[in-house]
């Protein structure tokens, strides 16, 4: 992990940008990874942790009925999250992750392991999808830390810096 979030370090600081995170289940692990790094200061100023659903609302301006309609394991949510975290943090970037990490809170809908991704970036840039992650709680968190960085990576990669 802690290359994938030098390597996102370098890009944003060549790119003068700067990177948010909304995180649910990985409660603090995304922004825990990024500020492990020295001088991520200089592209990471706040994070959110928002692990309710209240939390959803009034951190990141996720709508009541998104929640209500979708749960919180969802991609309306993870949008949402993206995007009121984007604004809220004034960032280039935002990563957001919700997901089931385990053991229990599992359905046949939502299974433990599921773990839905949002992304907001410049001009708009929005994607979101899902993946299911084999092992324990530790190893969800994990593979959710890992996985939102590399998104993050491969999608500034792969947007050109607007002027």
């Amino acid at each position: 992990m802690s290359s994938l979030a030098e390597q996102l370090g370098a890009k944003l600081l060549a790119r003068g940008e700067r990177v948010t995170a909304a995180e649910s289940c990985t409660g603090g692990l995304i922004a825990g990874a990024i500020t492990e790094v020295a001088g991520s200061s200089n592209w990471f100023d706040m994070g959110f942790v928002s692990y309710s659903n209240a939390a959803k609302q009034q951190l990141l301006g996720v709508r009541g009925a998104t929640l209500a309609e979708h749960g919180a394991v969802s991609e309306a949510t993870v949008r949402e999250m993206a995007a009121g975290a984007l604004l809220a943090a004034k960032a280039d970037w935002a990563v957001a992750v919700s997901g089931i990490a385990g053991p229990g809170g599992g359905s046949a809908e939502k299974p433990v392991g599921l773990v839905w991704f949002g992304l907001a970036g410049p001009d708009g840039k929005q994607l979101a999808f899902s993946k299911r992650f084999d092992g324990d709680r530790t190893a969800v968190r994990r593979q959710t830390v890992e996985t939102a960085l590399m998104v993050l990576l491969e999608e500034i990669d792969a947007t050109p810096l607007t002027a």
